[in-house]
């Protein structure tokens, strides 16, 4: 499958302007972010399953250009990257957006939920990934951003397998951090907490349709919190948007960027669990090791 690439000739943004490919564009954060790179100049490069819905959304701008993306298609991530190349000579910031939710207990989910969820979560953000990294090696410059989620920092029940997805993006952005600085490669991965958009509808959800009454009060009972919060979040999508603008224009962007207080709540809440954990089980923890008695005689 290749991309669409709309009829506007080849154009060269300005040197201040920066020009973005996003992933799931069409809606949710991904529009709210094109928006505002779009509103400050900037130069987008905005991709969903639907070029069209992008155009229904945008219109048609100069400095937009809507590209077909699946990005479980590895090979038509690569041509996309190709397109927006051929139209704008670089990509300065890429932000890995496209992604669902999968709602249910671990044990409710089917194997073949469980791989479609990591086919596009996952293998989709690396596809992407690796297809533009080649030339931000070769301008030894760009900002990979990866949208986590606060069940990056927390999993929770009935949404474990959904924050496992998010767990792995946050040990690849921090892999990433760490092999891209020194070409002068920024990563940054994100940690929404609830944010008032879709993702807790149809379009951005999926729920596991099969339901174990043993776990009525636990991931049963996140179904229904799920339900009665949706379009009620806390986050203002509009204001997290201009956030990761703000993010993009740093000369020194940070590993991780929390995002609204409930996921600033959630590593507070975690950082003392874990301290009141491991100080429990510390001496057993450090047991582990080699004696240093014996070390020093082996030496």
């Amino acid at each position: 499958m290749t991309a669409a690439v709309s009829s506007l000739p080849t154009s060269s943004p300005s040197t201040s302007s920066r020009v973005w490919l996003i992933t799931g564009a069409s809606r949710g954060i991904g529009a709210r972010i094109a928006e505002a790179a779009l509103a400050q100049g900037d130069v987008v490069v905005a991709t969903a399953r639907d070029a069209a819905s992008i155009e229904k959304r945008f219109g048609v701008q100069k400095a937009l250009l809507p590209l077909a993306l699946d990005v479980t298609d590895e090979a038509q991530a690569r041509n996309v990257v190709g397109a927006a190349l051929d139209r704008f000579g670089r990509i300065d910031v890429l932000v890995n957006n496209a992604g669902y939710g999968l709602l249910g207990a671990v044990e409710e989910a089917t194997a073949d939920e469980v791989r479609r969820l990591y086919d596009t979560n996952v293998f989709g953000l690396l596809h992407v990934t690796r297809a533009v990294l080649p030339a931000m090696r070769a301008q030894r410059s760009g900002h990979v951003i990866n949208i986590s989620s606060l069940g990056g920092v927390q999993s929770a029940a009935g949404f474990g397998l959904y924050c496992s997805t998010k767990f792995a993006v946050e040990g690849i952005s921090e892999a990433l951090h760490a092999e891209l600085a020194p070409l002068g490669i920024h990563t940054t991965v994100v940690e929404p907490g609830y944010f008032r958009t879709e993702f807790l509808d149809g379009a951005s959800l999926a729920v596991s349709p099969r339901v174990l009454d043993d776990y009525a009060p636990t991931a049963g009972a996140v179904r229904e919190a799920a339900r009665r919060i949706n379009l009620n979040q806390p986050g203002d999508p509009v204001r997290l948007a201009q956030a990761v603008m703000q993010l993009a224009a740093s000369a020194t962007p940070p590993l991780r960027l929390p995002l609204g207080t409930d996921t600033l709540q959630t590593i507070a809440d975690k950082h003392v669990f874990v301290e009141k954990e491991t100080a429990q089980w510390r001496v057993l923890a450090a047991s582990t090791d080699f004696p240093k008695e014996a070390e020093q005689k082996a030496a």
